[in-house]
């Protein structure tokens, strides 16, 4: 996907990643093949089985810098995929870890982090992966979400749409604006990102004052750090904002991998229901996300949930409390 060519095995049996993205399409698609976490999985002892949960963690080249290039070629994966964006001078960094890597052929892999656009990383990887039929599957799974939730969101009038702050660390004063593939949910399901700051790259989250966003004053509060939510009801600085004094702050799942950002990937499939649901309630009622939930977690992350981890997944709040 990176206009290269290189020589890849008929059949790949051992496949690693350079970041999380492109490691939650392998996880999916072929869990079998995945020689290397990135980093461990959230609850990997719940919403894993052993197997996966056995698979080494190697590290990597994303926000992190942990990557060690002789462990990987030392493990003898017959493909690396590196997964890029549009962002920055792509072939000299696939150049440079197919330098590194010798022989073993480096595969990039475009649009791993961009939630309008999975379709096409996800046929590619099944391709090599010898997964197609798994791959579409999850393409229409993906596709007929977003087509869902896009349909309804493209009808709310502007000055109708809801204004969201993505709140991060355990203060709520680290956030990532429009722009940044981290927040990109809020967009997709029709939100507007209050946020306006500049992008922190890399990993991603901007830091911004108290009296900031008091100013955006949003109607929405998404997070995924726990103390923030345990907190934020009643912490004094945040009792005039909108979003506080309506109840309207929630926390995001993210078991075993997040449902809203980190990673970016196609994880955030399932998240996009969940967040449509979080900003449009009532346009979004008979949006079956507990049906949803169930057949991602199926399908794609291998593990049949029962009925209580669905109410669990769906208030992980209940563990902040």
């Amino acid at each position: 996907m990176a206009g290269r060519t290189v020589e890849i095995p008929a059949d790949v049996d051992k496949a690693i990643t350079t970041s999380p993205p492109a490691t939650m399409l392998i996880y999916m698609l072929a869990p079998e093949k995945l020689a290397g976490w990135n980093f461990m999985p959230q609850e990997s002892e719940t919403y894993l089985k052993p197997e996966y949960r056995a698979v080494p963690v190697i590290g990597g080249w994303f926000g992190k810098q942990d990557g060690n290039y002789e462990t990987i070629i030392s493990m003898g994966p017959d493909i690396i995929f590196e997964g890029y964006t549009s962002c920055g001078d792509v072939n000299s960094t696939i150049n440079e870890r197919q330098k590194k890597f010798g022989t073993i052929p480096v595969v990039g892999i475009e649009a791993t982090t961009d939630a309008t656009a999975y379709e096409e990383p996800i046929r590619f990887m099944g391709e090599i992966l010898g997964e197609n039929e798994r791959a579409g599957l999850l393409i229409s799974f993906y596709k007929e979400t977003l087509d869902t939730v896009t349909t309804k969101t493209s009808r709310i009038p502007e000055e109708e749409k809801k204004r969201v702050y993505y709140a991060e660390g355990p203060d709520g004063l680290l956030t990532d604006p429009k722009g940044s593939a981290h927040s990109q949910l809020i967009e997709v399901c029709g939100g507007i990102n209050v946020a306006q700051c500049p992008i922190e790259q890399g990993y991603g989250r901007s830091e911004v004052s108290i009296e900031q966003v008091l100013q955006w004053d949003p109607e929405v509060i998404i997070t995924g750090d726990r103390n923030f939510y345990k907190n934020v009801y009643e912490d004094p600085l945040w009792q005039d904002i909108t979003a506080v004094k309506n109840d309207e702050v929630y926390l995001f799942p993210d078991a075993p991998f997040c449902w809203f950002d980190r990673p970016p990937g196609v994880n955030r499939i399932i998240g996009i229901p969940w967040t449509a649901k979080v900003l449009y309630p009532q346009e979004f009622s008979d949006l079956d996300l507990r049906g949803n939930v169930k057949e991602f977690y199926s399908e794609f992350y291998h593990y049949e949930l029962s009925e209580d981890e669905i109410d669990d997944l769906l208030d992980p709040a209940s563990g902040a409390n």
